[in-house]
C-alpha cells in the first residue's frame, strides 16, 4: 500500500503566538497533503519521537485526553485506509480523494450506531446532558422497534407517526413526553444530513410537525418568593440548603441548578458573579445582591478559589460529577414541594420555577423583553416568549379592570 498517514508538528506554518498545527500528513502515490486536528501548540511542546502533546502544555484541562483523541483519530483515518485498500479502490483514486474520505466526519447508515457515535463525542467533550437525552431517546426507539438496528432510510414520516402511536398507548404519556423525544430524534437526523449519512431530500420532519400541549404555569408571583426568603431555617435543617439554592437561582438570573452546582469561589469577583453557561456557553457577569451577598457569605467561609461554593459536587471525575448533580438536583425538586407546603404555596415547585419566576417578575417589572432575553441567555426572543407565555391570573383581573372602567 503506497498511503502513509502521519501524525506530526507542521514547522512549516508558524502561527502569529509562535505555535505550530498539530497535523496529519497524508502521503499517496507519491504525493504529500496535509490533513489538520485543529490543535496548536508551541514546538517545546510537542515531543517528535513519541508523536503527541508533552505533559507541559496547559492549554487544556488533560493533556491525557487530547493525546488520547489524536490517537483515536490516527487509528480512525488509518481503517479508513485499510477499508479502501480491501475493496481494491485505494491505488485508483487521487490523494485528494482519499483527503475526501478521511475529512468526511462519519459515514454511518445506521441511525442507532450514528446516534451512539454521537454520544460518545458529546460525553468526551463533557456534555454529558445531551448524551443522556440522545441515550435514553435511542434506547426508547429500539424498545419501539424491536430490533438491533435501525437505519436511516428507515427512519421517515410513517416511522415517526407509528412511534407516535406507540406512545401516547401508554398510560400518562403526552404530547409534551412525545415531543421531547421527537426533538432529539430530528437533531441526531439534522447532524446526519450534516455528516452525509443520509439525503436531505429524505428529511421527514418537512412532513411531521412536533406538537406540544399548554404547560401549567410555573413562575410564582413574588409574594410566595418573599416568603421562601423570609422562611427561617437553622443551618441543621433538612431544607437549609434548599431554600438557599432556591433564593440564589433566582436572584442570579434564573440559573440552573447544573451551573450553580458548578460555581467556584473564583468565579465571584469584585461583587460579582462572572461564570459561564453549561449548556449555552453564554458568559454572565452578574451583580451580587445585598441579600444575596449575606448567603454566599455562608458558603465561602474557610475555601480556597478553586473549591466549589455548594456541597453539590462530591467527586473529582467529570462524568461523576454530572452525576452527583444530578442526584443532588432530583432530591432538590422532592424538598422544594415541603418548602411549598411550609410556605402555604399550592403550586408546585422545582428546579425550574426560580427560573421562570425570575422572568415573569422581570416583565412585570416592565423590563424590556430584550433586556429579560439578554439575562437567560436566550439568542432568540421567541425562547423567552415561551418562558412569560401565561400572566398570572391576578394581572389579567386588573387589566381587564381597567378596561371595564373605561366604558
Amino acid at each position: 500500500m503506497n498511503t502513509l498517514i502521519t501524525l506530526m508538528l507542521d514547522q512549516r506554518r508558524m502561527k502569529k503566538d509562535g505555535k505550530y498545527p498539530i497535523i496529519f500528513r497524508l502521503t499517496h502515490n507519491r504525493k504529500t497533503t496535509s490533513i489538520s486536528t485543529g490543535f496548536s501548540v508551541l514546538e517545546t511542546e510537542w515531543d517528535e519521537k513519541k508523536r503527541e502533546v508533552k505533559s507541559n502544555y496547559k492549554k487544556v484541562e488533560s493533556v491525557r485526553l487530547l493525546n488520547i483523541i489524536l490517537l483515536k483519530e490516527n487509528a480512525r483515518i488509518n481503517e479508513i485506509l485499510n477499508k479502501l485498500y480491501d475493496k481494491g479502490e485505494l491505488q485508483y483514486i487521487s490523494i485528494n480523494q482519499v483527503k475526501q474520505f478521511i475529512t468526511r466526519k462519519v459515514n454511518y447508515s445506521s441511525f442507532l450506531e450514528y446516534g451512539n457515535h454521537l454520544v460518545k463525542e458529546l460525553i468526551s467533550v463533557r456534555r454529558f446532558g445531551t448524551a443522556r437525552t440522545y441515550e435514553f431517546t435511542l434506547k426508547i426507539m429500539q424498545t419501539f422497534t424491536q430490533k438491533i438496528d435501525i437505519k436511516f432510510n428507515e427512519v421517515n414520516y410513517d416511522f415517526l407517526k407509528r412511534f407516535e402511536k406507540f406512545h401516547l398507548s401508554k398510560e400518562d404519556n403526552n404530547l409534551n413526553g412525545l415531543a421531547f423525544y421527537m426533538r432529539t430524534i430530528r437533531a441526531i437526523y439534522n447532524k446526519g444530513i450534516k455528516d452525509g449519512c443520509i439525503d436531505k431530500e429524505a428529511y421527514p420532519f418537512s412532513e411531521y410537525k412536533i406538537r406540544v400541549t399548554p404547560t401549567k404555569k410555573r413562575a410564582l408571583d413574588i409574594t410566595h418568593i418573599k416568603k421562601i426568603l423570609d422562611l427561617q431555617l437553622p443551618v441543621g435543617h433538612e431544607l437549609f440548603h434548599t431554600r438557599n439554592y432556591f433564593l440564589i437561582s433566582y436572584m442570579l438570573y434564573g440559573m440552573p441548578f447544573m451551573d450553580m452546582a458548578f460555581l467556584k469561589v473564583g468565579d465571584i469577583k469584585n461583587g460579582r458573579v462572572i461564570y459561564q453557561r453549561k449548556k449555552t456557553l453564554k458568559n454572565y457577569d452578574i451583580k451580587i445582591s445585598d441579600t444575596l451577598y449575606k448567603i454566599l457569605k455562608f458558603y465561602n467561609k474557610h475555601k480556597l478559589k478553586q473549591d466549589f461554593i455548594f456541597p453539590i459536587i462530591m467527586r473529582e471525575k467529570p462524568e461523576q460529577q454530572y452525576q452527583d448533580v444530578i442526584r443532588l438536583r432530583t432530591m432538590y425538586n422532592d424538598k422544594l414541594k415541603k418548602i411549598a407546603h411550609i410556605c402555604n404555596i399550592e403550586q408546585s415547585l422545582s428546579s425550574y420555577v426560580s427560573r421562570h419566576s425570575f422572568a415573569t417578575n422581570a416583565m412585570l417589572q416592565n423590563i424590556p423583553l430584550q433586556a429579560i432575553s439578554a439575562m437567560l441567555g436566550h439568542s432568540k426572543l421567541n425562547t423567552t416568549q415561551i418562558y412569560l407565555k401565561s400572566l398570572p391570573n391576578k394581572i389579567l383581573d386588573e387589566y381587564n379592570e381597567r378596561l371595564s372602567v373605561s366604558l
